[in-house]
């Protein structure tokens, strides 16, 4: 994450000078191996021949077995919270504090909890195994909270889980044919690292307000700092100890200063909530815990209930509101599931240090085509579409560098269907310090930008505020193409529009309207 020294800058003009085709291939992989060991904070590994380093390339990417296993426990740790979160967004213990559908129907959060553990762990290991890139997938927050806010008071949850299939069959063709490929190169490098600046941004506000650092108000400010300005909760002050104390390992380059820190502020927070009997957070107790209660008891081991594989209904929502309306639901999962997923992979390949010089990264086309995978696999277990997840650039910063961390994530997710009490004994807010520290670490990527040119700062900035703003990453792409493409078409500087920039620009305009759309065609 350091600037990039000499040498580095060297290679990056070398290989831009090298012609398209096989060369070009080599140059590119040569360039990212040695940025990859001139970053490392210890010397380039020696060669290895076993066969986990040759599949994996571990040493080709500077890196080693301890850090693609520490990565990887890294960042199931920072994602395992949407094992307990992802039941309490579609599902509940009864029909009185579950989401119900249009017909009354509901999910059990247990059965929700069994199938987010599963699909996250297969999507994950096929991800590690086939893309070779240490991104970690499960059920994204987005598009859960879309289906259990405003879908399925149109539909069924079958006929709900039916839509995000074919939003993700749809996701899978695009990888398959090229076409989300083709967009991917069409978007400007400023863009791109403007899209990176704005997750890393996006991850650190998430951190600050699942750890109450930051809360919103009823008046005045739309947020402001801890309880009237002041930091009153024990919780958070657990987030601000973590936070310092991971800041300091990386600040030192400790080796496995972010899984360190994270098992010490969990291990605190346990011995606090031991001494203080603080308990979950809630409207009678807004000094608790977010989300996980630091505290192991009971039962440890459970036998996962998989009865919400298979249940969905393909076509069912067409029939009961309308191809037209049907068809909208659809579009906007695909929007965000598609455009979510490829600013995440822009940002976490430029954090690896796997990105080349034009923003694209190894197996490229793989890694579409198993997300989309993962929306498909999402759907047809009841589990919601599954996708990259911004949270695996805390194994990154650890050191990950390989799809090696994501088998490694992906065997503990499958783990957690057996185990998760076990889980959910790191609370939200030493998740939510890590999030923080990796958030600062991919902010790095703004000195790639140039704000001495307004037609360039102005849709950079817009792209990186707008993401933590309104709380989505394909918002912030949405903003960013739209102005990239009218401020350079209007100063003169057309030219530099990609054809296919203008044509998702049209689709975003589409996508930012849908509502009043739907409602004058009567949708």
């Amino acid at each position: 994450m350091t600037i990039l020294d000499p040498a580095e800058m060297r290679t990056a003009t070398e290989k831009q000078a090298v012609p398209s085709g096989a060369g070009q291939t080599d140059a590119r992989e040569k360039h990212t191996a040695t940025g990859l060991a001139q970053r490392g904070s210890s010397p380039r590994p020696p060669a290895s021949n076993s066969f986990l380093d040759r599949f994996f390339q571990i040493t080709k990417r500077g890196s080693t077995l301890a850090r693609e296993f520490r990565g990887g426990i890294v960042t199931f740790f920072t994602m395992a919270y949407i094992v307990i979160l992802n039941p309490l967004i579609l599902g509940g213990f009864s029909a009185q504090n579950a989401p119900t559908d249009v017909a009354g129907g509901w999910l059990s959060a247990a059965q929700v909890g069994a199938v987010t553990g599963l699909t996250a762990g297969v999507m994950t290991v096929l991800f590690g195994l086939i893309a070779n890139l240490p991104f970690g997938l499960a059920a994204g927050l987005g598009i859960n909270s879309f289906l259990a806010v405003a879908v399925i008071h149109e539909v069924t949850w079958p006929e709900a889980m039916g839509l995000v299939v074919i939003n993700g069959i749809l996701i899978v063709l695009f990888g398959v044919t090229g076409a989300r490929t083709a967009i991917f190169k069409a978007v400007p490098k400023e863009l791109k690292a403007a899209i990176t600046v704005g997750i890393g941004l996006f991850i650190a506000f998430i951190g600050f307000v699942d750890s109450g650092f930051v809360r919103a108000t009823k008046g005045g400010p739309p947020v402001q700092l801890g309880n009237d300005g002041s930091i009153t909760s024990i919780p958070t002050l657990v987030f601000i100890v973590g936070l310092l104390v991971m800041g300091i390992l990386v600040a030192r380059k400790i080796q496995g200063g972010l899984l360190i820190g994270i098992v010490a502020t969990t291990v605190l927070a346990a011995v606090v909530e031991a001494v203080m009997h603080i308990g979950p957070g809630s409207a009678a107790n807004p000094g608790g815990w977010h989300l996980n209660t630091p505290v192991l008891s009971g039962q440890l081991v459970s036998a996962p209930d998989f009865s919400l594989v298979g249940h969905f209904d393909l076509f069912g929502s067409f029939s009961r509101i309308g191809g037209l309306a049907a068809t909208m639901l659809v579009f906007t999962l695909v929007f965000t599931n598609f455009f979510d997923a490829m600013g995440t992979m822009t940002g976490l390949a430029k954090s690896a240090g796997v990105a080349y010089n034009d923003g694209t990264f190894p197996k490229l086309k793989s890694a579409f085509i198993v997300e989309g995978l993962g929306a498909v696999a999402g759907g047809a277990t009841s589990g919601s579409s599954n996708t990259v997840y911004i949270d695996s650039a805390a194994g990154i910063g650890e050191g990950a560098r390989t799809g090696l961390a994501s088998v490694v994530t992906g065997l503990l997710f499958l783990g957690s269907m057996f185990l998760t009490p076990l889980t959910s004994v790191v609370p939200l807010e030493v998740a939510a310090a890590a999030l923080v520290v990796v958030g600062a670490m991919m902010m790095a990527q703004i000195r790639e930008i140039k704000f001495s040119k307004f037609s360039v700062a102005l849709p950079a900035f817009l792209t990186i505020v707008t993401m933590p703003l309104t709380y989505s990453i394909a918002n912030g792409i949405g903003v960013g193409f739209i102005s990239w493409a009218v401020i350079h078409s209007a100063s003169g500087k057309g030219r530099k529009v990609h054809p296919l920039m203008w044509v998702v620009t049209l689709g975003f305009l589409i996508y930012f309207a849908r509502g009043p759309i739907s409602a004058l065609m009567g949708a």
